[in-house]
């Protein structure tokens, strides 16, 4: 977990649960389905069971949810939402600075997401992403604004899980690679 600095009531987790991914559903139904209007079968979509999903809590309330999918030289961070309570800037850096250390940690060093234009403006000021050049943007049924293909170029990790690692490295939940498991031989 990153240092929290003036948020230490706030904490942001690789979800290894089945309670944590039922909490980040409800964030994303509260953020995409009710504000938005976007349909649960477009907020939902089979990529969820192939991603990993991150969570974000003030104290044991569920605040911030993002899913990251992972392709052969990039990862993508995608459905990023946060209850309205909770929106600003230094929580989205604090809860993305997690994000950018874990996806660099797995080795990636580019990290591509899609934002309307006034969400592509803050990712961009706030987070550091740049607009992807060459690239057509994408409406989506009944969407008035297109989305954008944004990049955020990452300095690489300095213990980044590659093949490598230890076999034990390996063996370990996701995220959790410096942390022996409960399984490893401690002799």
């Amino acid at each position: 977990m990153a240092d929290t600095g003036s948020y230490n009531h706030i904490r942001v987790e690789v979800i290894t649960e089945y309670e944590q991914l039922l909490h980040a559903f409800a964030v994303r139904s509260i953020c995409f389905m009710e504000e938005h209007g976007v349909p649960a079968r477009q907020t939902f979509d089979g990529n969820d069971y192939q991603a990993t999903h991150v969570i974000a809590y003030a104290h044991d309330e569920p605040i911030g949810t993002a899913r990251l999918r992972w392709f052969r030289d990039f990862a993508k961070m995608e459905r990023t939402c946060f209850r309205k309570e909770h929106r600003g800037p230094r929580v989205l850096q604090y809860c993305s600075r997690f994000i950018f250390d874990h996806v660099a940690q797995k080795g990636y060093e580019r990290l591509v997401t899609h934002a309307k234009p006034k969400y592509a403006r803050m990712w961009r000021g706030v987070l550091g992403f740049e607009p992807v050049e060459g690239k057509e943007p994408m409406r989506f049924d009944g969407e008035t604004e297109p989305y954008l293909e944004l990049v955020k170029y990452l300095d690489p990790h300095p213990r980044p899980v590659s093949d490598q690692a230890s076999i034990a490295v390996l063996f370990r939940v996701e995220g959790r690679w410096d942390t022996p498991s409960q399984y490893e031989s401690r002799t």
